[in-house]
């Protein structure tokens, strides 16, 4: 019992974080799903009976089938080290499939195509959160109607700005006001089955069937709104690592699914009681003296929703990079005690660029509704089809059980799907574009990644080699330690090549850098470095780091004393080469790939910021390669 108690706090405060961190984009559902959906629907006709119970069934058997049995009850058990989210899901697959595995290249483009639509959902999710939520003025009075985008901005405008000071402070208070969000949700709502209780027919999946069937083309296009209510569903699972899997569990059964279900079916309630509160019927469930405070609220708890979601990218952003998806770039670590707490420029002003776009071009809630979840449900297919592999080839299940249950979610995931594309000639077209454009980048960096250490292996000269003939050789050998950074472990890196040929002169302690990005989140210290002698002075050092993990030469070679490698920072020089793409005479790449790949490569951070490098340190040495 002592050691239950002691963990009580802990579980406690795990819980209440991811309130905070994992919850905020689908608590802020409510403000838009049933507005959104019903318009959809009904258009300028009536609000209906049939209507508002047909969609609160559909929301109610949504949150059911696909966030709590397929993202709570298996998804969340697929995890990468305790990690979770599209780009580990995809790494947990690439390791259960060998090298050769005619399934290996379809499971990296379905994370890639995951990957590109969790970025371009992250320009929608703090567009239409903040706009509905500061809409809400206009409810209050309509007097505040002309203040609501400029005010929108400013919030924007502020909250990506502070990206740069880190968020670890708000973070503490991010779990305490996201619960009292839903606590407000859950009372507003239960407020109003109270007065209509009928509403409540709608947990019968009579409801929604019958909806389906009565309209199968309404009710079709609905679905397109319906999934405004299950967003942020992939968010439990990619958060998965901060939190774990009970806490995020528990939190979902006991607090969130609850409020989301009484805020939904109140919502309903009140519209069966009034079908003129669709003009906001969230903001109606209030009497008028709580209206305004519960603007501010929900402003609060929509800026919450979009930091997370920022947060989210900037962490995917960075798995991408080490996993060779994209070029380097810049990481800031905002925190001293925290790894995770990051922040990429880049990402962020690409995010900030995108929203401000979104906001000025659509300028509601309701108009925005109309890019809201393509990117969503891409990523629901791409996580179904990848949980296929990994249930069926990772974790043992047979065939027979794991395509059934997975193609099942699938066939769900594809219906929202094809409902949303009817979005895109209306506005959907903007994260579809988005995404595609990040897909293309990322599939022409990886393979223009591969073609440049093929051509290195090719026409490289094999260390055993150079090491073999250093004896009978006449080089010169001079004081210092010369480290030189190389992707090809088993091969002489370029830059030693050149120095040779120039300066004629070899250190008399040499190390080959190589860095390898591994497919789980975090290497445990004692795997961090290998080292191995492969003549006198001369040492291979292998460092491998985590997609999740940021590395730091300098700070680990300095660890190569404690394994009987003197090293001495401020006698060290470090080699490196800098390679400029030029077109072969056969190209193996298509000439706009190719050109996509040589303007990343120019403009990827260099490799002295990435791997942390003094760069007073530093002799770069050009090479020319031909792909």
């Amino acid at each position: 019992m002592t050691t239950q108690h002691g963990q009580a706090p802990l579980r406690a405060a795990a819980v209440i974080g991811a309130l905070g961190v994992v919850y905020g984009d689908i608590g802020t559902s409510p403000l838009y799903t049933i507005r959104a959906s019903l318009f959809f629907v009904v258009g300028d006709g009536p609000i209906t009976a049939t209507a508002v119970l047909g969609i609160l069934s559909l929301i109610f058997w949504s949150l059911l089938l696909i966030v709590t049995i397929k993202y709570i009850g298996f998804i969340v058990r697929a995890d990468n080290r305790g990690e979770g989210g599209i780009i580990s899901l995809t790494a947990l697959a690439l390791r259960a499939l060998p090298e050769g595995s005619r399934l290996r290249r379809p499971a990296i483009l379905i994370g890639i195509g995951g990957a590109s639509l969790f970025f371009s959902d992250g320009m929608v999710t703090p567009a239409i959160s903040v706009l509905a939520a500061v809409e809400g003025l206009r409810v209050v009075s309509p007097v505040f109607t002309p203040l609501v985008l400029p005010l929108v901005l400013v919030i924007l405008l502020a909250l990506f700005l502070a990206q740069s000071r880190g968020t670890g402070r708000m973070g503490m208070v991010f779990g305490p006001i996201t619960g009292f969000w839903f606590l407000v949700l859950a009372l507003l709502g239960g407020w109003q089955i109270i007065l209509n209780p009928t509403v409540l027919a709608a947990l019968s999946p009579h409801y929604a069937l019958g909806f389906v069937l009565e309209n199968p083309l309404v009710a079709f296009i609905g679905l397109g709104a319906v999934v405004l209510a299950v967003t942020g569903g992939e968010a439990l699972y990619a958060d998965m690592g901060h939190f774990g899997r009970q806490p995020i569990r528990f939190a979902w059964l006991f607090i969130v699914l609850p409020a989301l279900l009484l805020n939904y079916f109140g919502q309903g309630a009140l519209l069966l009681a009034d079908p003129t509160a669709i003009e906001n019927p969230f903001f109606l469930l209030a009497p008028d003296f709580l209206r305004l405070p519960l603007v501010l609220l929900a402003t609060v708890a929509t800026v919450i929703a979009s930091q997370a979601m920022i947060s989210g990218a900037f962490s995917v952003g960075r798995q991408c990079v080490q996993l060779g998806l994209l070029p380097r770039l810049v990481v800031r670590h905002t925190s001293a005690t925290t790894e995770g707490q990051i922040y990429l420029p880049q990402v962020n002003f690409i995010l900030l660029a995108g929203v401000i776009m979104l906001v000025l071009g659509f300028r509601s809630s309701d108009a925005l509704g109309q890019v809201y979840g393509i990117a969503v449900t891409g990523t629901f297919v791409c996580t179904s089809l990848l949980a296929i592999l990994v249930f069926w080839r990772h974790f043992g299940w047979p065939l027979w059980l794991a395509l059934p249950l997975f193609g099942g979610f699938l066939l769900i995931d594809l219906t929202f799907f094809a409902a949303n594309l009817l979005k895109v000639p209306d506005g959907g077209y903007f994260p579809v574009l988005m995404a595609a454009a990040l897909f293309l980048l990322m599939t022409s960096w990886q393979r223009g990644r591969d073609l440049l250490f093929a051509r290195f292996r090719q026409e490289g000269l094999p260390l055993r080699s150079f090491i073999a003939r250093l004896p009978q050789s006449r080089v010169v050998r001079v004081p210092g330690i010369a480290v030189f950074m190389t992707s090809q472990a088993d091969y002489l890196p370029g830059a030693l090549l050149h120095n040779l040929k120039h300066n004629k002169v070899l250190h008399e302690r040499v190390l080959f850098v190589t860095v390898l990005s591994e497919t789980i989140p975090t290497i445990a210290e004692d795997r961090r470095t290998e080292v191995e002698e492969l003549a006198p002075g001369i040492h291979r050092v292998t460092l491998r780091y985590g997609f999740q993990e940021s590395p730091d030469i300098p700070r680990e070679l300095e660890s190569l004393n404690g394994m009987g490698v003197t090293f001495e920072g401020f006698q060290a020089s470090y080699f490196l080469g800098r390679e400029t793409i030029v077109a072969a005479a056969v190209p193996r790449m298509s000439r706009w790939r190719q050109w996509l790949f040589t303007l990343m490569s120019r403009n990827a951070v260099p490799a002295t910021e990435f791997f942390r490098i003094p760069s007073d340190r530093v002799v770069e040495l050009g090479v020319r390669v031909a792909i």
